[in-house]
């Protein structure tokens, strides 16, 4: 039988997951369907049922939706838990396990397939939402010189960095307080770049040769892009990597088997 799998979000049209799964279950020959679901903003857990109830065995969790299906698991993970955030979720019997892939696919992405060190190096993480909760912990298990997290709404900032007080050197502020200082890696975690715009920032925050690091892929030359590509950042990267790599995960927790993002990669660049 077909086990059944989706991705949750709202939007969700952009999302490549269902390109990007059932090429992984071709790939390493497992039996699957996978598909895109938009939930209602106020009915998440009611979609989740849903599914649930035509025999679905798992999910991803996008945008804005992760911290919800944290509160929704039965059962976290370790970095689950550690992150209050969850983007994949697994169904079994009456047990919801919730699991978050996106620190693990955001490393392998900047530390191997781009090839730049994370340990010493001055890190700004943009946004205070499941998306950076998700990553907070992964980053600061690298050991970075330092990670400010900056936020429109400062507060949030400010209750992230101390809820990953202890792991590391991280603190939070406005996006008007970052004016002065200089980064080797600015992390875009927004969803500003859904509705075409991005953070207030301040000139002169990227250091010579830093990555500037878009998490939501596939919206084109996005503000953020075109002002990382103006102040002169060394390297700006689309996220591609890091959705294939979290994805990757998610595929091997649902089915016990590691695809190959490589191929995967080729096949979304070629329908860009």
């Amino acid at each position: 039988m077909t086990d059944k799998y989706c991705v949750f979000g709202n939007p969700i049209g952009h999302s490549k997951s269902p390109i990007i799964q059932m090429a992984f279950a071709r790939q390493t020959g497992q039996d699957i369907e996978y598909r895109a679901i938009l939930a209602p903003t106020d009915g998440f857990a009611d979609a989740v049922d849903a599914f649930i109830a035509e025999g679905g065995k798992g999910a991803n969790v996008t945008l804005p939706f992760k911290q919800e299906a944290f509160q929704l698991a039965t059962r976290l993970t370790l970095r689950a838990e550690q992150a209050g955030a969850v983007n994949t979720l697994v169904f079994n019997d009456n047990e919801v396990v919730g699991d978050n892939t996106d620190g693990v696919g955001l490393l392998r992405d900047i530390m191997v397939n781009l090839n730049y060190p994370i340990r010493g190096k001055r890190i700004l993480l943009l946004g205070a939402g499941g998306a950076a909760r998700g990553v907070v912990g992964p980053l600061l298990g690298e050991h970075p010189a330092t990670l400010v997290i900056a936020n429109r709404t400062v507060v949030r900032a400010r209750s992230l960095a101390e809820h990953f007080a202890s792991l590391g050197p991280v603190s939070g502020c406005g996006y008007e307080d970052l004016a002065g200082q200089v980064f080797d890696v600015v992390i875009n975690a927004t969803s500003a770049s859904l509705s075409g715009t991005m953070p207030p920032l301040p000139e002169g925050i990227f250091a010579p040769g830093s990555l500037a690091y878009k998490m939501m892929y596939g919206l084109g030359d996005t503000p953020f892009r075109v002002f990382a590509r103006n102040q002169g950042a060394g390297m700006i990267s689309e996220g591609l990597g890091m959705l294939l790599e979290q994805a990757a995960e998610s595929f091997y927790v649902w089915r016990g088997v590691r695809p190959d993002v490589r191929p995967v990669a080729e096949l979304l660049q070629k329908k860009a």
